[in-house]
């Protein structure tokens, strides 16, 4: 523990930006019925059991309530103080609020952290005391969380304790908008089934667990399933249990909705139905792909779509809060803006038809991935098919892309300026601290500003938790941090220490691999590491390698007293990880010149050391480390089933998804992970392959067939989806000998490579 000195630096740092009173008002009277559920008593109970969870016998330290009357505009307040024996009072307009809050203190005043990735929470004993009354608030009405991908990228096989834990990091960073999509398909099933749908014709629709949320995007159709009738059953009662807990802290979950997608059996029973067949998605045949879209003017759309939300409604309440979306990653089958309006006006009215104070919330990805089609006009059109304030977008790529800024804040329509920051869930450094400490506030200044919240919205969680404790504490600040000030106390907290060499590191990080600023850069993970090897790979990085290099020393000399830090160990490896991976760009580079240059020697000397040494050390070391086993994605999968015959479905689901991404590699790699198990047997398979394959041409005078190789490597690739073998859930070896051997092994290359 540091000592209590050192606590007072970072108390006095910390707080001095934190702290603010709100001019703002809301601007959407159309959005005042979007409140907690739940009573102030209940919320209260909320925040108290989860300090109980999070930490044990001294959450009796802290005096928890809610008062929603605390806040007159809807926009969240917490106030703290000090008693005279050492507790710590803490009063908000929401559940969320005091958890917020409490977290607040529990960083800058006890130096302490909570995260995917482990928690650090040696709390000081007595509790530091607060000096008055501090009040901490927000100027967003909203803090949403999730995207409609994270379902299936992150959260698929999680059971309740995962969930449970999950949404107190929600609460703990303030989130009071967040998707709750578990479920769903139990209630589509019995939709179809009283429309007259068969069960197999309910089967050939729905797409298996790992891929559920591009059926339900209406990208594809059927693969991976037949979803079986317990997995219904399994996550409905998940989604009860999971809708009550975020109720419980004042949250808003947000329930799905109609969207236009349908499975073909609909034609058999309505064959004069306006029904358009989309074209292919991601490379993928008509045979899992080429949705059919009941156009929304459709009489039967409305029919189809007040019938699903009055089974939401009916089994899952309601907080008024719909999300759904029209053509995403699509072409509407016209450009017309009075087609576009009807569109956007009949899918807000299969919502209002079954309630009255609907509020549509809108990915607004569309405007981004189909730029070409979304001119101006159509934008307006779609958006102005509903009533302002009537409708939420999220500028969901806003870091990189905003839409906001050439769309007059989305023509006057209420938006949430959203971090995406994560493709796939993919391992990997990164981060865009600079537009994200930034774009906010440039949102909120922005000419007649319809912005109403702030938003967290990755493809994949549980990777890069810097970025993500940043911006959800963006949403409680009245202007940008000071970024070298911030990551330096961030260091203090994540391993409770004062170490100043810890703080050195994390301002080399930050302000080099998670600052990228090259314009209109997507975070997915193309080192050649975890791409399918070609001569073409890319090996561009948008940062000085030897700011990486340098942190890497650092975290390693750090290393021994801090072994015993979950945070720390998690960090020392994925540090080593990420500087293992651009060293096999360097070697990849070797590899490929050596090739060209017909150099046998050299290239199975650099081959020689990727495929034999490098590979099988990085897979020693993420198997060290519980964070990044391969074994519990599979674990947690197969402990869904009931009986082998699911456990095998649910299996080779998990294992397609992060691999081959479709039944013949369609969007190989998209979902990367660098995990203890799937580096040995998935990658490392897949580069010995490739070498051997560069040698045998050298030697035999053969020009390299990219085709035929992929054809080989697609063997490798499926041979892993099918290979049947248990991995290990619990982790192997020692961390810092591991770290260390490669450290000194390979510190020395990274360094002739600059």
């Amino acid at each position: 523990m540091p000592p209590r000195n050192d606590r007072s630096v970072a108390l006095c740092v910390g707080l001095s930006f934190m702290c603010f009173i709100i001019t703002a008002h809301c601007r959407f009277p159309t959005l005042d019925h979007l409140q907690p559920q739940a009573s102030d008593k209940t919320q209260a109970r909320a925040v108290i059991q989860l300090l109980k969870r999070l930490l044990g016998y001294r959450s009796t330290e802290f005096i928890i309530s809610v008062n929603r009357s605390m806040s007159k505009d809807s926009l969240d307040v917490c106030e703290l103080r000090s008693t005279r024996n050492n507790q710590i009072v803490a009063t908000g307009s929401t559940g969320v609020a005091v958890a917020s809050g409490l977290y607040n203190y529990l960083k800058y005043f006890c130096n302490c952290h909570v995260s995917w990735s482990g928690d650090q929470l040696d709390l000081p004993r007595p509790l530091p005391q607060v000096t008055g009354v501090l009040r901490i608030n927000t100027k967003h009405r909203f803090r949403y969380y999730q995207n409609v991908c994270t379902v299936s990228y992150s959260s698929v096989w999680w059971d309740w304790p995962r969930w449970e834990r999950e949404i107190d990091w929600m609460a703990l960073n303030g989130i009071n908008l967040p998707l709750a999509f578990t479920g769903q398909e139990a209630l589509w099933q019995e939709v179809y089934r009283s429309l007259g749908l068969n069960q197999t014709e309910i089967e050939e629709f729905f797409s298996g667990p790992a891929f559920l949320a591009w059926n339900r995007m209406g990208n594809m159709f059927e693969f991976g399933g037949p979803l079986p009738q317990s997995w219904h059953v399994n996550k409905l009662n998940l989604q009860f249990k999971i809708l009550e807990r975020m109720r419980s802290f004042g949250m808003i979950p947000v329930l799905p909705a109609f969207s236009g997608n349908i499975p073909k059996g609909i034609l058999r029973l309505h064959p004069s139905a306006n029904v358009t067949r989309l074209g292919p998605w991601a490379h993928f045949n008509c045979s899992f792909s080429c949705a059919y879209i009941l156009d929304p003017r459709d009489p039967l759309f409305l029919q189809i779509g007040s019938m699903y939300l009055s089974q939401v409604v009916k089994q899952f309440g309601t907080d008024h809060v719909y999300n759904t979306d029209t053509f995403n990653e699509m072409t509407p089958p016209s450009s017309d803006p009075e087609y576009l309006s009807a569109v956007s006006r009949s899918v807000f009215a299969s919502m209002t038809a079954v309630d009255p104070q609907a509020i549509w919330l809108m990915q607004g990805w569309l405007f981004f991935s189909s730029a070409s089609f979304w001119r101006p006009p159509q934008i307006k059109a779609l958006l102005h098919g509903v009533p302002i304030g009537r409708m939420i977008v999220l500028d969901l790529f806003a870091e990189t892309e905003p839409i906001f800024s050439y769309t007059e804040s989305f023509y006057g329509q209420p938006f949430i300026w959203c971090m995406l920051h994560n493709f796939g869930g993919n391992s990997g450094f990164f981060g865009q601290v600079e537009s994200i400490n930034s774009g906010p506030f440039q949102a909120l200044s922005f000419p007649n500003s319809s912005l109403v919240g702030l938003g967290i919205a990755p493809e994949g969680i549980e990777q890069n938790p810097v970025i993500y404790e940043l911006m959800s504490e963006l949403a409680w600040r009245k202007e940008p941090v000071n970024l070298s000030k911030w990551v330096s106390l961030y260091a203090m907290r994540r391993y409770g220490s004062t170490q100043e060499s810890l703080g050195a590191a994390w301002r080399l990080l930050f302000f080099s691999v998670y600052n990228c600023t090259v314009p209109h850069y997507r975070n997915h993970n193309h080192s050649p590491l975890v791409r399918r090897p070609s001569l073409k790979m890319n090996t561009e990085i948008w940062y000085n390698r030897s700011d990486l290099f340098d942190a890497w020393k650092l975290l390693v000399e750090a290393a021994p007293p801090l072994m015993s830090k979950g945070t720390f160990r998690h960090d020392l490896v994925d540090i080593t990880r990420e500087a293992l991976q651009v060293l096999t760009s360097a070697y990849y580079s070797e590899i490929a010149e050596s090739f060209r240059s017909q150099k046998l020697p050299e290239l199975l000397t650099a081959g020689g050391v990727l495929v034999h040494d490098l590979l099988p050390e990085l897979d020693r070391l993420l198997s060290s480390d519980g964070n990044f086993l391969l074994g519990p994605w599979l674990e947690q999968a197969r402990a869904l089933a009931l009986g082998e015959e699911e456990a095998r479905l649910y299996d080779t689901n998990a294992r397609n998804q992060i691999t081959l991404w479709g039944p013949s590699g369609e969007i190989v790699d998209y979902a990367s992970k660098e995990w203890g198990g799937l580096m040995e047997d998935y990658y490392a398979q897949r580069w010995g392959l490739f070498v051997n394959t560069l040698v045998d041409c050298l030697h035999t005078g053969r020009p390299f067939k990219q085709e035929a190789f992929n054809q080989e490597a697609f063997k490798v690739e499926q041979g892993f989806v099918y290979n049947g073998r248990k991995y290990p859930s619990e982790p192997t070896g020692d961390t810092y000998e591991i770290a260390r051997r490669i450290f000194l092994k390979y510190y020395p290359q990274a360094m002739k490579r600059l």
